[in-house]
């Protein structure tokens, strides 16, 4: 029995055709990175992503504590020649998110064993072979690499090839067409020249409106006037004018359509809709984002990062989400101070949570009581029981 698809190469093109024999229909190809509502919240996702530090951390038994070496500086700061770390998480996420259609592939490169650089692979590069249902080949370039061979971000896994993404093109393909469709409905209605807001009723029996020059006359003599604010002086057997409210794009309800696409776009792809432009920024709203949407991602990303680069089993990389989190300064100081008041963080880890450089004598763990060391919180006087003499 042969498989569906089975040692086919695919390529990873994607997009969505719009096409209507009407004027003010969308023609021709549209991919779901130009539609500025998806194009918006994927890269916000990527930006985000982007920005926070990755981790290289160690099982320890009194917990996992972070490891600064050669290959945390890799990873961290110099990735990829020529790029920033920033730039280069962001490069492979909207691959994954959108060009790749749920993958994106990075190519490892290695001299006498050391890890030297992380090359993102573009998706116009990359196609596809399956072997089974669970195992497959990718090929760069014409090159045929093995999975372990690549680091291989999935985003929405295929129900039925696992180890292949499938993106959000099915979910927001129509969404995208909408917000495609709107925008060209409200410039073809704003440049459309069948706007007028008076009629002029004119006897057509009149010899002179039975040319366009009669009629322009007829204009000429009677409606245009050399001065503003002028009455008008008609024949009122020959000529009637009327006023009319033509029809506004709220009367055609396009700005009530466009917002629950947007809300939808938001939904499916898991931001909250202030960030394409519907409703006001709410807190609580972004760190739910930053809980549920980008964390998951960063999550996987740093699994297949340790997976595949990491060869010690007490090690593993982390994103650091937690910066991501909208804490302003008193819920900082509030958090951060109870804990330094429990002997739980030093002065220190307070003073770098705000931004502050380390000062001297701060590193030690105190307890509310004049703050003093921890280890002396036993020897309070209050608390040491005994005669008069030693009261």
């Amino acid at each position: 029995m042969k498989l569906p698809f089975m040692n086919k190469r695919s390529t990873s093109n994607i997009g969505i055709v719009v096409s209507s024999d009407d004027c003010i229909c969308v023609p021709g190809y549209t991919s779901l990175d130009q539609c500025p509502e998806v194009l918006t919240g994927c890269r916000r996702i990527a930006e985000l992503i982007g920005s926070i530090t990755i981790y290289l951390m160690s099982n320890t038994e009194q917990g996992d504590v972070r490891i600064v070496n050669e290959l945390s500086k890799m990873i961290d700061i110099t990735p990829m020649p020529n790029m920033t770390r920033s730039t280069w998480v962001q490069s492979f996420v909207m691959t994954m998110l959108l060009q790749g259609r749920g993958n994106a592939i990075v190519l490892p490169h290695t001299r006498a064993g050391y890890l030297r650089s992380l090359e993102p692979i573009s998706a116009s590069r990359v196609s596809w072979e399956s072997i089974g249902w669970s195992d497959y080949n990718v090929f760069i370039d014409g090159r045929k690499y093995r999975p372990d061979d690549v680091l291989h971000f999935v985003y929405n896994p295929d129900p039925l090839y696992l180890w292949k993404g499938r993106g959000i093109n099915v979910s927001l393909k129509d969404i995208a067409n909408n917000l495609k469709q709107a925008e060209a409905t409200k410039k073809g209605f704003l440049e459309s020249k069948w706007k007028p807001s008076v009629i002029v009723k004119v006897d057509a029996m009149t010899e002179a409106f039975a040319s366009p020059e009669g009629r322009e006359k007829i204009l000429d003599d009677y409606i245009k006037m050399d001065g503003a604010g002028k009455p008008w002086i008609i024949p009122g057997e020959q000529i009637d004018v009327e006023t009319i409210k033509p029809l506004t794009l709220a009367d055609l309800a396009i700005s009530d359509t466009v917002e629950v696409d947007k809300r939808t776009v938001a939904a499916v792809l898991g931001i909250p809709p202030f960030l394409v432009g519907v409703g006001e920024y709410d807190k609580n709203a972004w760190n739910a984002f930053v809980q549920n949407t980008v964390r998951p991602i960063a999550l996987s990303i740093a699994q297949e990062m340790t997976k595949k680069l990491i060869i010690s089993p007490n090690w593993y990389l982390k994103f650091n989400t937690l910066s991501l989190m909208d804490w302003d300064l008193q819920t900082i100081a509030e958090v951060y101070g109870g804990l330094s008041d429990r002997g739980f963080v030093t002065g220190n880890e307070v003073r770098d949570r705000i931004g502050m450089s380390p000062a001297e004598g701060l590193d030690e763990f105190r307890v509310l009581e004049n703050y003093i060391p921890i280890n002396m919180s036993g020897q309070q006087k209050k608390l040491i029981q005994g005669d008069e003499d030693n009261e």
